[in-house]
């Protein structure tokens, strides 16, 4: 807009603006038009005073005219360590003004998981799972946004909101496609870095449109609010000058506009050269020495409220200035007359809120109060906080500005500060919490426990930092063995998470070397042979399988670290081969009545998911799916109803799209599988959860028929080596070269495989359905190479023998069958049939029936194997079955 802009409007702001005024409008119509619209985010981008603030207000009122409900939110520069600080903002109004009663009905299962983070319940005792805790806050917003709609988001400095909500955010604007809600974000350029930057960088990612970037205001521009607020007679040489002193920002515009007409300047050219002095009152060191002029008083209460930051009422204020209420009342009406303080919100009910005009001058304010006058204040600000009975937590932020001073109470209160953010959820801010008290110190006596409980807070976000806080808390004093035997388990955690998995089996044994015997030397024990089980490295504890079978022998499964060696027992056997009926009878025993024990579920943490993982894995491949399916299940429902998601989620999903894989229930295992990559992907490319996602998809794909995707799947995924160095059902060595197989790969397909069987022969895993690569390579080389093709079926046929598995017996009959011609060929196809008809796999099945029809010449058995193919969703069975049956040569 130029100068004829009419000084009527909303706010002189928004000069300019119409381009981002109509896209306001524009997102506003569309929201209201439909309520099955696709969600809409806009992305506002300006350096501070450009005017974003003025463009929500905007977006308010438009919204409001419109009909619309309108929650908003503002990030704070001293309130970005508070967590869920700006989403309890937004949220908090509406879920406040239900019963109790209505928000537990109304968010359901989530209302014990996002209730802490938003305020609205108390916190439990555990630690909160992050991700869970996101897609509780997700959900619930998702929910309101139905109930409220048409409903309008407005984020304001989200560069200053906390790490927590810019993670909801980001995890949120994904899924606005199919919930119909606008949200718009104000933020300026750089000013983060790190994990939130990242953060809004996804933010604006997800908006599908470019962000709205913000310029100042051209001179023509500047001119016409300068006539507009101090008149007509303005002339042109002193409007220049008021663009030049600013630089065109809208805001500074108006703050210098303002002083003009306070001082009664008139806007000639003659008086141009005292803009710059004006100028300088409205900012930084001019606005410093403004203050002042207003008193000592004034001056105290400004600081006081910049040390606030939020929730900014006279009797707080007055309370940490010691100020009595009168002269409080009194200072707070001359900052708002000075336009350095404003009320919040004039309509709303209870003690009004302050706020500071501009975030600039919040800025100011704060930065002006003297180094150790402020952190005194902070410290009086946390007192005041604790006090009022709002906890720990509330308290962190002044807390962690208070300076050092061997202080043995702001210890335990920032310990206690940090295990209420564990509970909500905020594992960053616990560890901002427990690294300030440190620097305390803490006493001698419990400094190990402080770093004990920092390298817990770390271990989800920064494994890397845990091991370094877990090793210092192990060469000190001070844990006693319980806790000791803890960090030690939760270091060799740490160390696996971060790729030494070496160095975690060293970490416990060596511990484990130090003490007697008894349970607490057999959990250690378990906890090694654990991380030596899930390790996939050539290198082997020589004499490991018959140390862990002695030691289990000796389990009757009367507590659970008898119960986890049973386990361990029973999935070392399952990877070398060993009898399905003796792995099945060993698993059995680590169950209490048919179930988990106590203390062994899916959300206990002292053992961790790969245990029962291993457990399960050892029923799916010993043809026990329906127990195998039973704890998957259970897996995907504890993580839901616990709210736990990231790697525990990912994991819960792609082990029921095994089990769906395993039963021949290919669709289902593919939907599965895909939403396990699709969490992944949230987790981190490289992770063995990630392997265990597109392994599975990639297997399943090929299952399907769907080379070409698998490929396509595999190739954006990167599922090709160096491979993960911890054990992945099935042998990802074995899928890539039945992969490569499958694409005409031929040469590179038969050098995976044999990697593949060298790299099991090495490890002692001999379980010809887990690792499958000698079935396919004896295939592959049945022209080349039919010497060593029939040499390898002989041993495919041994090791399925040994197992006993129909469906291991029934896949190395079908290999046999595939070496060989005429009748033998058919004999055995026939006998894989039978086998296969009494497993629980139904694609083999479906398979081997095909290949049996073919072999015999027999259109029921072909016609059987469509119907078993298209029951599993396996189109290559099908088309492949069909075409026998149309070219009908030779069938009966």
């Amino acid at each position: 807009m130029t100068e004829a802009r009419s000084p009527a409007a909303p706010s002189a702001a928004l000069w300019e603006r119409d381009e981002e005024l109509a896209a306001i409008a524009e997102a506003v119509d569309v929201l209201c038009a439909d309520r099955h619209s696709p969600g809409t985010l806009l992305v506002l981008r300006g350096e501070a005073g450009l005017g974003k603030t003025a463009l929500l207000a905007e977006t308010r009122r438009i919204a409001e005219q419109r009909g619309c409900t309108v929650w908003s939110a503002r990030g704070g520069e001293t309130l970005r360590t508070v967590p869920f600080n700006v989403v309890r903002q937004l949220l908090q109004p509406a879920l406040v003004s239900m019963l109790p009663e209505e928000a537990r009905e109304y968010l359901g299962d989530w209302y014990g998981i996002a209730g802490p983070a938003l305020g609205i319940a108390d916190p439990g005792d555990g630690q909160a799972d992050p991700q869970g805790v996101c897609e509780g806050l997700v959900a619930a917003v998702r929910r309101l946004a139905r109930r409220d709609w048409p409903l309008v988001l407005l984020i304001d400095d989200a560069h200053w909101a906390d790490q927590e909500t810019l993670y909801w955010l980001a995890a949120f604007a994904e899924r606005l496609a199919d919930l119909s809600v606008l949200v718009v974000v104000a933020r300026r350029p750089g000013e983060i870095s790190g994990v939130s930057a990242r953060h809004l960088d996804a933010v604006a990612d997800a908006a599908g449109r470019p962000v709205t970037n913000l310029s100042a205001l051209t001179p023509e521009a500047a001119a016409g609010l300068t006539r507009a607020t101090l008149g007509e007679n303005a002339d042109a040489a002193f409007c220049r000058e008021v663009w030049a002193v600013t630089g065109g920002n809208p805001y500074e515009t108006v703050e210098l506009l303002a002083k003009v007409q306070d001082s009664e300047l008139e806007p000639v050219e003659a008086h141009a050269g005292e803009l710059r002095e004006l100028n300088r009152s409205a900012r930084g060191g001019g606005l410093v020495s403004r203050l002042e002029e207003l008193g000592i008083d004034a001056t105290r209460f400004a600081w006081a409220a910049a040390i606030l930051g939020d929730g900014i009422t006279v009797d707080l204020v007055a309370q940490l200035a010691t100020l009595g209420p009168d002269e409080a009342a009194r200072c707070a009406e001359r900052l708002r007359n000075a336009r350095i303080l404003t009320v919040r919100d004039p309509a709303s009910a209870g003690p009004a809120e302050l706020d500071f005009v501009h975030p600039l001058i919040a800025t100011a304010v704060y930065n002006s109060i003297p180094d150790a006058l402020r952190r005194a204040m902070h410290g009086i600000a946390a007192r005041i906080v604790t006090d009022s009975g709002r906890g720990a937590a509330a308290a962190a932020r002044h807390l962690l500005e208070v300076h050092p001073d061997d202080d043995e109470e702001l210890v335990w209160q920032l310990r206690e500060a940090a295990r209420e953010h564990l509970a909500v959820g905020a594992p960053d801010a616990a560890r901002r919490c427990l690294e300030r008290a440190l620097e305390e110190p803490p006493r001698p006596e419990i400094h190990a426990h402080v770093l004990y409980e920092l390298g817990s807070a770390t271990f989800l976000t920064a494994p890397a930092r845990t091991i370094g806080h877990l090793r210092t808390a192990l060469g000190m004093p001070g844990l006693d063995d319980d806790r000791r035997v803890d960090a030690v388990i939760r270091l060799s955690q740490a160390l696996l998470h971060n790729d030494q998995m070496e160095e975690a089996v060293r970490t416990v044994e060596a511990e484990a070397a130090r003490l007697p015997a008894g349970p607490t030397r057999m959990r250690l024990q378990a906890v090694q042979f654990m991380w030596e089980g899930v390790h996939a490295g050539e290198s082997l504890t020589p004499g490991r399988s018959e140390r862990l079978a002695e030691l289990a022998a000796t389990c009757t499964g009367r507590d659970n670290a008898e119960r986890a060696l049973l386990i361990l027992r029973g999935f070392d056997a399952m990877m070398r081969g060993e009898n399905a009926e003796e792995i099945v009878e060993i698993c059995d025993r680590a169950l209490v009545n048919g179930r988990l024990a106590p203390g062994l579920g899916w959300t206990d943490s002292e053992w961790g998911v790969e245990l029962l993982l291993m457990l399960a894995g050892s029923y799916a491949y010993t043809d026990r799916l329906d127990r195998a399916e039973a704890l998957y299940s259970e897996a995907l429902q504890a993580y839901d109803t616990a709210g736990w998601g990231g790697g525990h989620l990912v994991l819960a999903h792609a082990y029921v799209g095994l089990a769906h894989r395993r039963r021949g229930r290919l669709e289902a295992a593919e939907n599965s599988l895909r939403e396990s990559l699709r969490l992944a992907e949230r987790v981190g490319r490289g992770l063995p959860l990630y392997w265990t996602a597109i392994c599975n998809l990639v297997d399943t794909l090929l299952a399907r028929g769907h080379v070409d995707e698998a490929w396509a799947m595999a190739e954006r995924h990167g599922f090709a080596p160096p491979y993960p160095s911890t054990v992945v059902l099935p042998d990802p060595r074995s899928v890539r070269g039945r992969l490569l197989l499958a694409v005409g790969r031929t040469k590179e397909g038969v050098n995976e495989l044999e990697a593949a069987e060298k790299a099991a022969a090495a490890r002692g895993h001999h379980n010809p359905v887990h690792v499958f690569a000698a079935a396919d390579l004896a295939r592959a080389l049945a022209t080349e190479d039919p010497a060593r093709a029939a040499r390898l079926a002989v041993d495919v046929r041994r090791r399925a023998e040994r197992l006993g598995t129909d469906t291991a017996i029934g896949e190395a009959l079908r290999v046999a069958a595939a070496l060989e011609t005429g009748q033998r060929a058919v004999r055995l196809a026939g006998q894989a049939v039978t086998y296969l008809e009494s497993s629980p796999c139904q694609y083999e099945h479906a398979a081997a029936r095909i290949e049996y029809g073919v072999l015999a010449r027999s259109v029921p058995d072909l016609e059987r194997g469509v119907a078993l193919a298209r029951s599993c969703g396996a189109d290559g069975l099908v088309e492949r079955a069909r075409a026998e049956l149309a070219a009908g040569v030779g069938l009966r």
